[in-house]
């Protein structure tokens, strides 16, 4: 079998939906996108749907090709609610569950303040308003959902990145261990990703009666927010942010994005 790990988050709806149906081969548990790396790294888990700045750290694995879950500018499920300004921050509380915008949150700041920024962790049960922080960065069905009314600013993390750089930002990505070896569960990946795309009117029925959401909005969500292709534009975007990643001591340097069957298509140099 394959151990393969997902995050059951919203965005992660068209990829795992019939993804085990694609393959008898696959056995699919789900996490947080954060111990899900762990798992990866400890090699609990063949594949895992991981954040990019994991990717990054670890050095060894290769990704399944043109699939990821990405932006081009709102992402509307990673929101740094903020107290004050950017350039006031002093201190943010980081969702438990988030490491790749734990780390955009950093590089942006990094860019836009002077100042010397604290961070801590919010626990995935903790209320974020109860945060003594300046800010809270939360990701995910949560991000969707809050609304933090006594933090006056919000600001959306995909589109924070886009008017900065001009390129997509992409979060997470399947990601394969080093040594595994998918034989024909490879191609189930690309064809649950066309599958959950194709039912995107039926999982947003579905998923907005569980979230409490509009199931409008939640098929937009899948069409026209997430974008779930790793083409040209989107790998330009990953190298941009893992510079980036590595100018701030966040990720180690010479690592390269090595397409799984398809080894060291590109360098990120």
């Amino acid at each position: 079998m394959v151990r393969v790990g997902a995050v059951n988050y919203l965005n992660t709806k068209p990829l795992i939906e019939g993804l085990a149906g694609f393959s008898d081969e696959i056995e699919l548990t789900l996490d947080l996108p954060s111990r899900l790396a762990d798992q990866l790294a400890d090699g609990e888990l063949d594949v895992g749907l991981i954040p990019v700045i994991e990717f990054f750290r670890a050095g060894t694995y290769s990704m399944i090709p043109n699939v990821a879950i990405a932006s081009r500018g709102a992402v509307l499920s990673v929101t740094l609610f903020s107290k004050v300004p950017w350039g006031d921050i002093r201190s943010v509380s980081l969702d438990e569950g988030s490491r790749t915008s734990a780390a955009l949150t950093k590089i942006l700041l990094k860019h836009r303040s002077t100042r010397t920024v604290q961070f801590q962790q919010l626990p995935i049960n903790a209320n974020p308003e109860d945060a003594t922080t300046d800010a809270v960065l939360l990701i995910g069905d949560r991000a969707m959902k809050a609304c933090l009314p006594i933090h006056e600013f919000a600001y959306d993390l995909g589109q924070e990145w886009h008017d900065w750089t001009g390129l997509p930002m992409v979060f997470a990505l399947w990601a394969v261990r080093d040594g595994v070896h998918l034989g024909s569960a490879e191609s189930a990946f690309v064809r649950a990703k066309n599958y959950g795309l194709s039912k995107a009117g039926v999982l947003a029925a579905r998923e907005a009666t569980v979230l409490g959401l509009d199931s409008g909005y939640v098929r937009r969500y899948f069409t026209n927010i997430i974008h779930y292709d790793l083409g040209p534009a989107e790998l330009a975007g990953l190298n941009r942010f893992y510079h980036l990643a590595v100018e701030a001591g966040l990720a180690p340097e010479g690592v390269e994005l090595a397409t799984y069957h398809r080894p060291n298509l590109v360098a990120c140099r």
